[in-house]
């Protein structure tokens, strides 16, 4: 993927870097990726410390911290990308033509003849801009070259995920933050639903490249692969498979409860 030449918009782009470096790239941009990631985390248990009620326990604390840092996620990192998606673009040359779809600088992730919200002489994405959220992405993009442009997949994907999968994690936050004991099920419920859903997500963002040989994943190096493809991916499939756990016996506890009372009414209504 070209990084650079949206310096110059209208002139050929420069050469690209290599594609798969042998050796992690590790700069200032790195570094603040990372520490921003970390920060929503930070910041997510300050919350925590703020809005939860002091009798709160230890697994509640732990899932309103899972839910308040995959909020932060969604809304605000993956939010930016959509951003870039939308309003960040590079006007092709002129000299550009859909028989240059190979062009060794210029990688295009939609199907032949199909456009980016239908404009044939611009390409989207974080590729082609210079603000944080764009510098964000193409550092993620070194692993998965698909973050620096439009794929189809992955865009209608975030769109489902920042949309409802940010706003529904902010929702179990506030339900986790009421101290009641009633309607306890209903958090359980909207857990069990945005876990289901993170699931999905992560299973239709990889399965593509899985079934192709993974042509756009860079695992030439341990930094890319086990700690931007593997540990952050997989963070949101060990927590929502505990949360489903959770929830299922939760939900076995409670109806096994009711099934009880039933049965405690029934042989009072016999004597």
């Amino acid at each position: 993927m070209a990084r650079g030449f949206y310096n110059t918009p209208r002139a050929p782009p420069p050469s690209a870097p290599p594609i798969h470096p042998s050796t992690p790239e590790i700069n200032a941009t790195t570094i603040i990726s990372l520490l921003s990631v970390f920060s929503l985390l930070a910041l997510a248990f300050f919350a925590s410390t703020r809005l939860l009620p002091a009798t709160a326990t230890a697994k509640t604390r732990a899932l309103f911290i899972w839910h308040a840092f995959d909020a932060l996620t969604h809304l605000l990192i993956e939010g930016s990308f959509l951003y870039s998606c939308f309003f960040v673009s590079y006007a092709l040359p002129t000299s550009f033509s859909a028989a240059a779809r190979h062009h060794p600088h210029i990688r295009l992730l939609t199907p032949p003849d199909v456009y980016w919200l239908g404009k044939e002489d611009r390409l989207f994405g974080a590729g082609y801009g210079t603000w944080w959220g764009s510098r964000l992405w193409m550092e993620y993009a070194k692993a998965d070259r698909r973050w620096a442009g439009t794929d189809l997949t992955v865009v209608s994907l975030e769109l489902l995920t920042v949309g409802v999968g940010g706003p529904l994690a902010v929702w179990v936050c506030v339900l986790l933050a009421r101290e009641e004991r009633k309607g306890v099920l209903r958090r359980w419920f909207w857990m069990t639903v945005l876990a289901v859903g993170e699931l999905y997500g992560g299973f239709m963002t990889f399965a593509p490249e899985w079934l192709t040989g993974s042509p756009n994943l860079d695992t030439s190096n341990w930094m890319y692969l086990w700690l931007y493809l593997t540990f952050f991916n997989m963070l949101w499939v060990v927590i929502p498979l505990w949360i489903l756990w959770e929830s299922y016996s939760a939900m076995s506890s409670a109806m096994s409860q009711a099934e009880m009372v039933d049965l405690v009414n029934y042989l009072k209504k016999d004597d």
